[in-house]
């Protein structure tokens, strides 16, 4: 940890944990060994991280969230409320299935609803949002919308997170931050950078 960071006081930070400047771990949260969180990052009440987790700048970590091992978030995620993130395909309570863990990716500016349920082995991608209470249970992506059980892609946000209306040539701005976007094959990308 650094002087910088702020940990309530009854939050429970294992041995071998980094915590970047500027981040803060409130009530009742448990940070496990290994685990790796970038700066300025905020973890609601009652969290859970690790062990060997690693997390990127600026992510935004809702109340009564856990992070399992195998879970990896680039920069500047949110995840809200009481998401689930599952490690294992196949659990059943009799059968140890840690060598089974596998990896979750969500990508730089990608959102996750609240109460949605993210299946292990996928990947959201780069500003992908993820609606509340979706179930995920393929890739998400890049801009994409995903809503429902199980989530579809239902439309494109923005970097911003505004919904984007593609013209018949295929563009679209978002007027909050006058970016544009395109879409060709079902695949968006920014291109005004």
């Amino acid at each position: 940890m650094t002087e910088e960071s702020f940990v309530h006081e009854s939050a429970y930070i294992d041995d071998d944990v980094t915590l970047g400047a500027g981040s803060r771990v409130w009530h009742f949260c448990h940070l496990m060994q290994g685990t790796r969180i970038g700066r300025n990052c905020s973890f609601g009440q009652n969290c859970v991280v690790g062990p060997d987790v690693t997390i990127g700048n600026g992510v935004k970590v809702q109340n009564n969230v856990s992070i399992f091992a195998g879970v990896e978030i680039e920069d500047d995620v949110f995840l809200g409320p009481s998401m689930v993130f599952t490690n294992v395909i196949n659990p059943r309570a009799e059968v140890s299935r840690k060598d089974e863990f596998r990896r979750t990716l969500l990508k730089r500016g990608s959102t996750v609803g609240a109460n949605a349920t993210i299946l292990c082995g996928t990947t959201i991608g780069e500003y992908g949002f993820v609606g509340a209470g979706a179930v995920i249970t393929r890739d998400v992506p890049a801009y994409a919308l995903v809503t429902g059980v199980p989530g579809r892609v239902t439309g494109w946000m923005s970097r911003a997170g505004n919904r984007l209306d593609f013209d018949s040539s295929g563009t679209a701005g978002d007027p909050a931050d006058g970016s544009t976007y395109r879409l060709r094959d079902g695949a968006v990308e920014r291109v005004d950078e």
